[in-house]
């Protein structure tokens, strides 16, 4: 009877969480433990991304790149060492080193800056394929239970049919949930990564301009 009223009550919506957790069976922990870290990875994230927004300054990638036309890579490099933009931290490495290999230079600095953009990623895309897997896995294991239940008088077994069904119910919808409320920061987070990619990238370009039309001037 307990049983079949906790049921009815899941059914109508007016089972409180930890009541849910609890009938979900025991795969609700390893879902658990994966919507800790999805959590985690995405606070992390989000902090992060605030945090490189305010310390852009495409202004003083602008002025570096002006420096570079006219030809004073010192200025431009006195410039970017005061900034905290991620770009004009690249541009500082790639003009410090750019007798030895401009394109290398570039790529080496980027790549390191980018990789900063992807921490944690691998992480929150493991949480957002196994959070319904596991999910489905309950289910498979909630209605292996209420296969179970029915032999013998199925009435009397009415209330482990109808508690193995609520099983296979909350997990999958726990996985559910935790998918796609991963889904959505995942996908922002790698829309701002692709955009610092774009970033770079057009910063790389505007620096070979620059340098070619500086050296086609000094060179007349």
């Amino acid at each position: 009877m307990i049983t079949q009223s906790l049921t009815l009550a899941f059914l109508l919506g007016d089972m409180t969480p930890m009541e849910l957790f609890k009938h979900g069976g025991p795969i609700m922990w390893p879902i658990l433990l994966v919507s800790f870290m999805g959590i985690t990875v995405i606070v992390e994230r989000m902090l992060f991304i605030i945090r490189e927004n305010g310390r852009r300054e495409p202004e003083v990638v602008e002025k570096m790149l002006e420096c570079v036309e006219k030809g004073d890579i010192g200025a431009a490099v006195a410039l970017g060492k005061k900034s905290t933009d991620s770009v004009a931290r690249i541009l500082v490495y790639t003009l410090n080193n750019k007798e030895y290999s401009l394109s290398n230079a570039f790529i080496r600095a980027s790549s390191q800056e980018l990789s900063r953009y992807s921490q944690g990623m691998a992480t929150l895309d493991t949480v957002i394929t196994s959070a319904p897997l596991l999910g489905l896995l309950g289910t498979v294991t909630g209605m292996m239970k209420t296969f179970g239940s029915m032999q013998g008088d199925i009435g009397a077994a009415a209330g482990q049919i109808t508690g193995g069904v609520a099983e296979a119910l909350i997990a999958t919808a726990g996985g559910l949930f935790i998918a796609i409320l991963g889904l959505l920061p995942f996908n922002y987070i790698n829309a701002r990564i692709e955009q610092a990619k774009l970033e770079i990238s057009d910063a790389s370009h505007a620096l070979e301009i620059y340098l070619k039309k500086s050296e086609s001037v000094s060179g007349r």
